[in-house]
């Protein structure tokens, strides 16, 4: 596993970051963990949230999305 360091933050923000970690149940260490892996991670396409959202709610193991048709846009004169 690596490691960083982050200097000259605020002691404000230390402190911020504390009371955040404290109100999550987890050490400052982690929360910033998590923190970073939020903020580098791509986010999940909407039709896939939908999935995993919704898929239970029908009693099947895959829900599948109806294929979307594409449009071209109008042209205005």
């Amino acid at each position: 596993m690596a490691s960083i360091s982050v200097r000259k933050l605020k002691e404000q923000t230390v402190e911020l970051l504390r009371t955040q970690a404290m109100s999550h149940g987890v050490s400052m260490e982690e929360e910033v963990r998590q923190i970073i892996i939020r903020g580098v991670s791509t986010p999940e396409p909407l039709g896939t949230l939908a999935v995993k959202m919704f898929s239970p709610a029908y009693n099947e193991d895959s829900f599948e999305l109806p294929e979307r048709s594409v449009y071209e846009p109008i042209e205005l004169k």
